[in-house]
C-alpha cells in the first residue's frame, strides 16, 4: 500500500480559495497505535471558510491539509491497535485527545493544529477514532465529528434538555439543522428563524414547529416568546455571534441556557450585564469528546436519522466546495466525496 501515491489538499497561504493547491506525498506509515485510514469523504464547516480567509480567531500551522470532518475505511493497522481493525467504517474525532469529561485544556482541532481530512490517506491514532452508524454512507458519516456533534452536546450537554423542552435554533446550517432533527427525536420543540420561506419549510419537515422570519422581525425575541406564551425558550442553540446574541438572551426564559457556538457575525448589538442578570446562563460549546460522539452514534443508529446534505462535490472540485459555503446559500451540510 505504501507504493501508492496519497493526493492532498493544502492551504499554503490565507486571503483566497487560490491558496489551496493539490499535492502529492508518501503515505506515512503507522507506528505503535496508529492506523491508515483511507479516507471516502469529508465535510466543510464555517471555520474551515473562516481559516481560509484569515478570520480564525486560533493557532493554525503553516501549509496545512483542512477540514477537521472525515469518514473512511481502516486499510493498515500498526503495532498494539485494539480499538478498530482492518476493513472497519470510522470517523475522526474533531478534537485530539478529548475522550470524556472535562475538555483538555489546550485543544486541538484537526484542519488548524495538525493537518485535517482534505487527503485520500490518513494515518491517525487509533483512539482518535469511532466507528460510524451502519446505516450511514461515508458521505453521510463525514458530517457528524463538528456540526453534529456540536448540536448533540447543545441539546445534551452537561444539563440535558428533556422531552417536552423548547429549544431555538437559528438559520439553516448544519449545526441548526442537526439540533432540528436530534430535538425532534428527542421530544424536544423547536422553534427556527430563516429569512427564505423555502429553507423553513425544510425545516419545518426536519420537525420545527415554528419559524420566524428574523427580516420581516427585527425584534424576534418577541416573537419567539409569544410562541411560548410568554415563557421564553429553554435553551438557544446560539450560531450567529454578536449579530444575534441580545435577541437570543430576550427569547429565553429566566434561567434557561445559550449554548455558545458560532462566530458567524463580528458585529452587532452590545449587551450589558442586565441581558443575563436573572435572565440566562452562557455555555461554550468546543464541539465535544469522543464518549459524547459514540454516545450521539448510538442515538444515530438506533433512530435511522440520516443527516442532510446540501449538495456533494468531487475531491477536484474542493475550491467549488468552498465557493458553494461562501456562498451561504444551503441546507444542512457540503461534502467532498474522495472518488
Amino acid at each position: 500500500m505504501h507504493k501508492i501515491t496519497n493526493r492532498s489538499w493544502r492551504l499554503d497561504g490565507e486571503g483566497s480559495i487560490d491558496h489551496l493547491k493539490q499535492s502529492e506525498e508518501e503515505i506515512v506509515s503507522p507506528n505503535r497505535g496508529e492506523v491508515v485510514v483511507r479516507v471516502h469523504a469529508t465535510s466543510l464547516n464555517y471555520r474551515d471558510y473562516a481559516i481560509i480567509h484569515g478570520g480564525y480567531p486560533g493557532e493554525k500551522k503553516e501549509n496545512l491539509v483542512p477540514l477537521s470532518d472525515g469518514a473512511g475505511e481502516v486499510v493498515e493497522a500498526g503495532e498494539d491497535v485494539t480499538r478498530v481493525k482492518e476493513g472497519d467504517r470510522v470517523a475522526g474525532n474533531f478534537m485530539r485527545e478529548w475522550f470524556g469529561r472535562e475538555a483538555p485544556a489546550a485543544l486541538e482541532p484537526y484542519g488548524t493544529h495538525s493537518d485535517g481530512w482534505l487527503t485520500y490517506y490518513k494515518t491517525i491514532n487509533a483512539e482518535l477514532l469511532v466507528h460510524i452508524p451502519d446505516h450511514l454512507t461515508f458521505e453521510q458519516a463525514a458530517t457528524l465529528p463538528c456540526a453534529a456533534l456540536t448540536a448533540w452536546n447543545a441539546l445534551q450537554g452537561p444539563v440535558p434538555l428533556k422531552a417536552g423542552d423548547t429549544a431555538l435554533t437559528l438559520g439553516s446550517g448544519g449545526v441548526s439543522v442537526f439540533a432540528t432533527q436530534f430535538a425532534r427525536l428527542l421530544g424536544i420543540r423547536t422553534i427556527g428563524t430563516s429569512s427564505s420561506d423555502k429553507k423553513a419549510e425544510t425545516l419545518k419537515d426536519l420537525g420545527a414547529s415554528h419559524i420566524i422570519n428574523y427580516k420581516e422581525h427585527e425584534n424576534w425575541g418577541e416573537k419567539v416568546k409569544e410562541q411560548t406564551g410568554g415563557r421564553g425558550v429553554d435553551r438557544v442553540v446560539e450560531v450567529g455571534g454578536p449579530a444575534t446574541i441580545k435577541q437570543s438572551l430576550a427569547s429565553l426564559r429566566a434561567g434557561g441556557e445559550a449554548s455558545l457556538i458560532g462566530v458567524l457575525s463580528t458585529e452587532g448589538d452590545d449587551i450589558s450585564y442586565f441581558d443575563l442578570f436573572g435572565r440566562a446562563n452562557t455555555r461554550t460549546i468546543m464541539v465535544g469528546s469522543r464518549d459524547e460522539f459514540e454516545q450521539m452514534n448510538r442515538a444515530i443508529e438506533n433512530s435511522g436519522l440520516e443527516p442532510v446534505i446540501d449538495r456533494v462535490f468531487s475531491f477536484d472540485e474542493a475550491k467549488d466546495a468552498y465557493r458553494h459555503l461562501e456562498g451561504q446559500n444551503f441546507i444542512g451540510k457540503i461534502v467532498i466525496r474522495h472518488d
